[in-house]
């Protein structure tokens, strides 16, 4: 999308599914207009996990300023209200430096949430939200479809992180979080002059790069695995955990698995993520943003400087 706001300032956006060559992409736009890359991925925010979660590699980050990359320790708890502050007061750094910023990455949550504002939830009851998480998750959702019926049918029985959310905000306040979204303030969507990319490759594509990109994961990661594994200050819950292929090299690392098994079950993991980002980026963004399943000729053509600028 290239909307002509010119009192506005301009921000550049590449999203897409994992391993569809976002990083390349910004890296090239950030070189020829003075850009500044802001990470918007919710894995790639954690200093324990560089290789892992394919975060760009230091020789790349000298190239171009790089903000939100591996400036969360594994031990913290991070979400998507805080990670919009955050892009939003690097947006304004880029910005205030004469810089473009061109946000990049694959959580849909995320870029939500920047854009279009946050909804304005009060703090859950400690008592409830403790005894909501301790709910099997069929018993959450049965009780999500009794009080919020419109949320127990849109969420699946089994996705334990959004029933429980949805649950607690209702019996803590009294009000379906879906009322609650519809009140979202503080996006930084109408302030901005936008100009939106979103990659979906062919699927088959991007599954044979997966394929190849976690095999090389499975070798160079295990050390950072390790280290994640040994430290006793992260809780089990913690997000950082369930980065896809912490637990598969675990498993390798305690001798319950070996490296082949690991990249297959890394790999299916991976592909089922995308399969699901390649729906969300389908449906949830304006249909005015550009799509393109071009991707090796917007990265090796200079197609997205006429596209996206």
């Amino acid at each position: 999308m290239n909307m002509a706001f010119p009192d506005r300032p301009k921000v550049a956006l590449i999203a897409g599914p994992t391993a569809s060559g976002k990083s390349a992409l910004a890296l090239m736009l950030a070189e020829k207009h003075r850009g500044t890359i802001i990470n918007a991925d919710s894995m790639q925010v954690y200093a324990d996990l560089r290789v892992l979660t394919a975060r760009p590699t230091e020789e790349e980050e000298s190239r171009a300023p790089h903000r939100l990359f591996g400036h969360v320790d594994g031990a913290e708890a991070y979400s998507a209200a805080r990670w919009a502050a955050e892009a939003r007061a690097a947006v304004d750094e880029a910005h205030g430096q004469g810089r473009l910023p061109i946000l990049v990455g694959g959580t849909g949550m995320y870029l939500r949430t920047l854009l279009e504002g946050i909804a304005p939830v009060p703090e859950i009851d400690p008592e409830i939200r403790a005894g909501v998480r301790a709910m099997p998750v069929a018993h959450a959702h049965a009780e999500l479809a009794r009080i919020d019926p419109q949320a127990g049918a849109k969420l699946s029985p089994t996705d334990s992180t959004r029933v429980a959310r949805a649950l607690e905000v209702v019996l803590s306040t009294g009000r379906p979080l879906s009322e609650w979204q519809a009140e979202r303030h503080g996006g930084i969507g109408d302030a901005i002059e936008l100009h939106a990319l979103i990659l979906v490759p062919d699927r088959a594509w991007l599954g044979e790069r997966i394929h190849r990109r976690f095999g090389h994961m499975v070798h160079v990661a295990q050390r950072e695995v390790a280290a994640l594994l040994a430290r006793t200050d992260i809780p089990d819950d913690a997000p950082v955990l369930r980065a896809i292929g912490v637990r598969e090299l675990g498993m390798v690392l305690q001798g319950e698995s070996d490296v082949a098994a690991a990249h297959e079950a890394g790999s299916l993991a991976t592909r089922q993520y995308a399969k699901r980002q390649y729906t969300w980026f389908r449906r949830q963004p304006p249909a005015g943003w550009e799509r393109t399943t071009e991707t090796d000729t917007y990265v090796n053509h200079g197609k997205f400087e006429t596209k996206l600028l």
